[in-house]
């Protein structure tokens, strides 16, 4: 009988996690999930990218009135907690021409990100994030679903860019096909 070391074993992954996760096969999933996120963070961020009121000479307005209106609902005691509030009014409300720059071209990029596949996990992550501020603000709209699959997105980090710039640009940063690591090359050699 042998007995196996309790501190450390691998756990075997089951056959639909591989598959999404690990299967360039599934690429043509997280296309198409892709595709659909990035394309409502471009069509939105092109609209605050171009607005007088985001970017323009106004820049900052957009986000002041978006701002207020979070802090309203902190004060009514609906949707937004109070340490989030307290963030919006004394980091966000005095910078909220430099925040709203960040949103409208954070936004675009993300989108763009998502749609070329590249860095999909980095753009995904982004975009996740601005749906958890949003969320914390206490605007639902469309943000828990694109949450939802931004985060699956990132998990799907290997293969959701397959169909995308990532089965390039991946592999040329050495991660996750691309160049054998130095313990791999000293395994080779000892053979």
């Amino acid at each position: 009988m042998q007995i196996e070391n309790s501190t450390h074993q691998i756990i075997p992954e089951n056959p639909l996690s591989r598959f999404l996760f690990n299967s360039s096969q599934a690429g043509w999933i997280w296309l198409i999930i892709r595709l659909y996120v990035g394309y409502a963070w471009v069509t939105s961020g092109w609209k605050k990218v171009t607005s007088d009121a985001w970017t323009g000479d106004k820049a900052g307005t957009a986000l002041q009135g978006f701002v207020k209106g979070a802090l309203a609902k902190a004060e009514s005691g609906k949707d937004v907690t109070d340490w989030y509030a307290g963030f919006l009014e004394s980091v966000v409300l005095p910078n909220a021409k430099v925040f709203g720059f960040m949103v409208a071209f954070g936004e675009l990029l993300v989108g763009l990100g998502l749609i070329l596949g590249l860095l999909t996990g980095i753009a995904a992550f982004f975009g996740g994030f601005m749906n958890a501020s949003f969320l914390f603000a206490g605007t639902l709209s469309t943000n828990p679903i694109l949450f939802i699959l931004a985060t699956w997105l990132v998990l799907a980090w290997k293969n959701a860019g397959w169909y995308g710039l990532d089965r390039w640009a991946l592999p040329l940063l050495g991660t996750p096909w691309g160049r054998k690591s130095s313990t791999d090359t000293i395994k080779t050699k000892q053979l």
